[in-house]
């Protein structure tokens, strides 16, 4: 009988050399970036209509998940299944879109079957194959040879290493395209405004700052026994302190407190400007919130003041807590 140890080390074995054998087929790719890749990128970036990406099966998830990838890096793009294309999906597709067609074989049905359609409307035709003298490679006015030396699959029947190489040669369209179109992370945000990543992107610091009343502020001639009950009632661990004008002159915080306990200051007699942190970290409202978020993390600090760039005017507060509601960390 074999023992547990044993048995999970046998199994530990068996997911290692899986990924060693899709790890050696997706460095092998990098000597198929040649002129056809590049001669695709340029086909792609000259498209004045969408990216159509088609497959059946396994290769039709691939294409699913490129079409998608392309659409969120800036490469209008959509996936239609090849089964569907000859039913009325083509519909879909105008004369001025290019289509990438996926299959492993490169003489998948479904596909040759959109191959008439495709040459009426002559449409650009790039194909990802293992085959390139397969019908659908020469049928191609670009072909890019995925083929995978080997599949994880012991069998050599489930296909694994050869989808696995079509996903990364998509990848590598669509993130060149990208860098040759200068996408900003600011362009990708527009496409992701939802969820976690919108939110790292888009928000900026007005958005998630306190502002008016929620601000704990005092004037400079403030005793420190009045720059605690401010601080403590607003619960954020500090107060800044400001002129007549509102300019920001300092900041008062816990840890300002403990060093002002350990001089045995008189916090009733003492005014809070003789002992708070001068020029301390500020950030405009018009700033992304995790640029922020970068600065406290960087001075290991958990609150900014937010002020006018031109009048030094305090215009608000940001506290880690805000942008960790905000879902930023």
């Amino acid at each position: 009988m074999i023992s547990t140890k044993t048995t999970q080390q046998t199994l530990c074995d068996y997911g290692k050399a899986v990924i060693e054998i899709e790890a050696r087929v997706v460095i092998n790719l990098k000597d198929k970036i040649d002129q056809h890749f590049a001669k695709a990128c340029e086909r792609l970036l000259a498209c004045e209509g969408r990216i159509i990406l088609t497959g059946v099966g396994k290769s039709g998830h691939i294409a699913r998940k490129l079409a998608a990838t392309f659409a969120s890096t800036g490469t209008p793009a959509f996936f239609v299944h090849a089964a569907e294309a000859s039913h009325g999906d083509l519909g879909m597709v105008t004369r001025k879109d290019v289509v990438i067609a996926l299959s492993h074989s490169g003489e998948t049905n479904e596909i040759l079957h959109m191959l008439p359609l495709i040459k009426r409307f002559n449409l650009p035709l790039i194909s990802l194959t293992s085959n390139p003298y397969s019908t659908l490679a020469k049928a191609s006015d670009i072909h890019l040879n995925i083929h995978a030396e080997e599949e994880a699959c012991p069998l050599g029947l489930a296909p694994t290493s050869s989808t696995t190489a079509t996903l990364v040669m998509g990848d590598a369209l669509a993130i060149t395209l990208l860098q040759a179109r200068g996408f900003t992370s600011d362009d990708f945000a527009l496409y992701h405004p939802g969820g976690r990543l919108g939110r790292r992107l888009l928000l900026s610091v007005e958005d998630v700052m306190r502002i008016s009343n929620a601000i704990p502020t005092v004037k400079e001639d403030a005793l420190l026994s009045q720059a605690l009950i401010e601080m403590t009632q607003k619960n954020l661990g500090m107060t800044a302190i400001v002129d007549d004008q509102n300019r920001l002159k300092g900041i008062y915080t816990d840890g300002d407190l403990r060093r002002t306990l350990n001089k045995n200051i008189a916090i009733n007699t003492t005014c809070v400007a003789e002992v708070m942190t001068k020029s301390p970290k500020t950030i405009t409202k018009d700033k992304l919130a995790m640029e922020a978020l970068h600065l406290m993390e960087t001075y290991k600090i958990t609150s900014l003041t937010v002020v006018c760039p031109l009048s030094q005017t305090l215009e608000g507060i940001i506290h880690m807590h805000d942008l960790l509601t905000a879902g930023l960390t």
